[in-house]
């Protein structure tokens, strides 16, 4: 809308003149200008006179800001369309949360009970100490009821104003109430004399004491001075100021957003930015929802969390802004924790100690900024975890394979490519495990895999053979993973830094394949893969993988590629940002697939010694069900078939310095330098290795060191090979040569 000029300053005040004239449905400014400079107003225009072409030069507003103003009429689509509030608030429909709460409240008594209980020979020592005072006090105050000594003062007041009327007329009213209480207290003193005669002759101990205690410690009580309690605080409280619309406006105006920066230069107050009370939510915290001006996006204030946490002057893990994109981009939810999420302390894990899992449910994985518990169901998902180095990565992969060993039927499968063993409290109930990424942890990983591809595809087989009745959704279920001849137990895999698998020189690729095989067809035949990484990429992840992968957990990450790698597509362009995490949000991420819309988890926390007390209970729970399978049962897994293609680098490093060497020679060197692999390798499945590397034995001069024998037979030739190293490197260093 233009502003003409119409011989008028130019500080004119046109947002004052809007206001001045709301109530108008339609509103020409001329009469605003007139309401403002005290001068004519022009008369009103018929309806039947208005032109049909207005002129440029007369700005009207088509929008009545009265009618703005006004609440919605109430109609039956506003309440079909409105939303219901629960009637049983959320932590009493949680089983965990109410218990959780009712724990809280009771370790809270227990605590209180046990801190004044060992105070009480302080407390006894302090009621006789102030019995005296109390005494004194009581005495005095009934003397001074007794002979209203309180209106002494009054009457005293009007001896030196000489009122002799007044003074008489109060003279008279204190022997009235004198003479009255005299006879009460006549009453009282021989009540107190029968009390006292029979609790000195006929009471029981028991009763005298107790009458004598309770006398005592009210006594006590009643000597205690105002600024010394009796009792000590057994609790001290933080309280927390209250989150306010002036707080929160003024902190957003202060994030030099362009688009706010220009609604409050428009004269924007930010009254209407909020279209709900700011309320208390969970006892926790406060939650504030804002109508940020228009054009202006809540993940724009998402990114910005450090300033705004600055701006409001609260820690920064006590602030937590969303986006509530199923209102509109331009919709934020702040929520204003009382204490930094990161440093308050959480709940324990609630397997801790007990319970069991049904990997088929839902199962405690976290709580949010809110201290509701957040929750992950495994089955029929493949899981991404991702995060820059240090902020909590492992700690919850291990959390989700711990979740895993407390369902009795599940196979584990833990590898940890970053081979300090954080993985190693899985091992007494893991069916497969590996920590380390030398060729000997690469070959017994490959091989696990290989074994869990023909694992899935077997199950698929069986599922399709099933009955409709049985197998109803042509998917695994919880009561067929319960039928124990099917061998549809569910199977979880943990890797931790996948990207060493996918980089590798020559087995990436299968990994790759085999992992992107898993992703996409593994939920449906009970097998769930979880990808952890420090370097979340296209690398790492590979787009087959990333963009299948059902759960995403996402901590910490640096930028928008990462972030989006890890959690999906667009969803930093949503709102949903890691980014905004900071260092000491450890153990901190949003957690998407899980529910409608990701969350902000903090994860419960279990350190080695609390994962190997769940193990161990995760143990005794197989062992009942007799499914202590694979590693945990000491079985070890045959290697043979991937070592078989490492064979040329084998030949070549003990051939090492000896250009030619008989078949049988190579046999006897190759056993003393892997047994696991080659103890049993003869000169026959020596020939059948290389001959895909076109290497094949000929006639060579050589002995045996062992029997000094010397003369022509078969053997190989160190040139032969490394050329065939050397093709095989140009075909991709991948693959064997053909």
């Amino acid at each position: 809308m233009t502003t003409p000029d119409r011989g008028q300053p130019d500080d004119f005040d046109w947002t004052a003149a809007e206001n001045d004239v709301a109530d108008a449905e339609v509103v020409d400014l001329d009469a605003a200008r007139a309401l403002r400079t005290g001068g004519p107003a022009a008369e009103p225009v018929p309806d039947d006179e208005i032109p049909a072409e207005l002129d440029d030069d007369a700005p009207v507003l088509v929008d009545s800001l009265a009618a703005q103003r006004r609440p919605g009429r109430l109609s039956l689509a506003s309440f079909r369309d409105a939303t219901r509030v629960p009637i049983v608030p959320s932590w009493m429909k949680s089983t965990a949360e109410f218990s959780g709460n009712l724990a809280w409240a009771a370790g809270f008594g227990v605590h209180a009970l046990a801190y004044h209980g060992f105070r009480v020979p302080k407390y006894t020592a302090r009621i006789a100490w102030r019995i005296p005072r109390g005494l004194i006090l009581v005495v005095g105050g009934y003397f001074r009821w007794l002979f209203d000594l309180e209106g002494e003062a009054v009457r005293q007041a009007t001896v030196r104003t000489e009122d002799a009327e007044t003074y008489i007329k109060l003279a008279r009213q204190r022997d009235r109430r004198v003479r009255w209480r005299g006879i009460t207290a006549v009453g009282t003193l021989a009540a107190l004399v029968v009390a006292a005669v029979w609790l000195a002759f006929f009471a029981s101990p028991v009763a005298r004491y107790g009458v004598l205690a309770a006398l005592g410690v009210l006594l006590g009580y009643l000597g205690t001075p105002a600024d010394k309690p009796l009792l000590d605080t057994a609790v001290v409280r933080r309280d927390v100021a209250p989150l306010t619309s002036i707080e929160v406006f003024t902190a957003l105006c202060s994030l030099r957003i362009p688009g706010i920066d220009a609604a409050v230069r428009r004269g924007d107050t930010g009254r209407s930015w909020f279209p709900e009370p700011i309320s208390r939510e969970n006892g926790v915290g406060w939650r504030c929802a804002v109508e940020l001006p228009r054009g202006v996006v809540a993940s724009t204030v998402v990114d910005k969390r450090e300033e705004l946490a600055g701006a409001l002057t609260r820690p920064l893990g006590c602030v937590w802004p969303e986006t509530n994109a199923d209102v509109h981009p331009g919709r934020l939810v702040l929520f204003v924790a009382d204490h930094d999420m990161s440093r308050a302390k959480q709940s324990p894990f609630p397997l801790l100690k007990s319970g069991t899992v049904n990997l088929f449910k839902a199962s405690p994985f976290g709580t949010d900024p809110r201290g509701a518990l957040v929750t992950l169901t495994l089955m029929f998902a493949s899981m991404i975890i991702g995060s820059i180095p240090r902020m909590g990565k492992t700690f919850a992969l291990r959390l989700a394979l711990l979740i895993a060993a407390l369902d009795p039927r599940a196979w584990i499968l833990a590898f940890d490519l970053k081979g300090t063993g954080d993985l190693s409290p899985l091992e007494p109930v893991a069916h497969r495990y590996r920590a380390g990424d030398d060729d000997e942890d690469i070959a017994y990983d490959l091989t696990a895999m290989r074994e869990v591809r023909t694992e899935m595809r077997r199950r698929t087989k069986v599922i399709r053979e099933l009955p409709r009745d049985l197998c109803p959704e042509n998917k695994v279920t919880d009561d067929l993973a319960n039928t124990r001849k099917l061998g549809l137990q569910p199977v979880v895999i943990g890797v931790d830094e996948c990207q060493v698998w996918f980089e590798h020189p020559k087995y990436g690729d299968e990994f790759e394949e085999i992992c992107t095989d898993l992703i996409k067809r593994g939920p449906a035949t009970g097998i769930t893969l979880i990808l952890a990484t420090q370097r979340p990429d296209a690398k790492s992840l590979p787009p087959g993988i990333s963009s299948n992968a059902v759960l995403r957990f996402c901590l910490k990450v640096m930028g928008h590629i990462e972030n989006d790698m890890v959690l999906g597509p667009s969803q930093y362009k949503n709102g949903v940002r890691a980014t905004m995490f900071g260092r000491r949000d450890r153990g901190i991420g949003y957690l998407a697939g899980e529910g409608d819309d990701p969350v902000i988890s903090r994860t419960f926390y279990i350190d080695a010694p609390g994962a190997e007390v769940i193990v161990r209970r995760a143990r005794v729970l197989r062992e009942k069900a007799g499914n202590i399978t694979g590693h945990a049962a000491g079985v070890v897994l045959d290697v043979a078939e991937v070592r078989r293609d490492t064979v040329l680098e084998d030949v070549a490093a003990v051939m090492a310095g000896k250009k030619k060497l008989w078949a049988a020679v190579l046999v006897k060197l190759l056993a003393e330098l892997r047994p696991d692999v080659y103890a049993e390798l003869t000169t026959d499945q020596l020939r059948a290795a290389l001959a895909p590397h076109e290497v094949a034995p000929g006639q060579v001069w050589g002995s045996d060191p062992d029997t000094s024998e010397t003369g022509n037979r078969q053997g190989y030739a160190l040139a032969d090979i490394t050329a065939a190293i050397t093709r095989r490197d140009g075909n991709g260093g991948r693959g064997k040569t053909k």
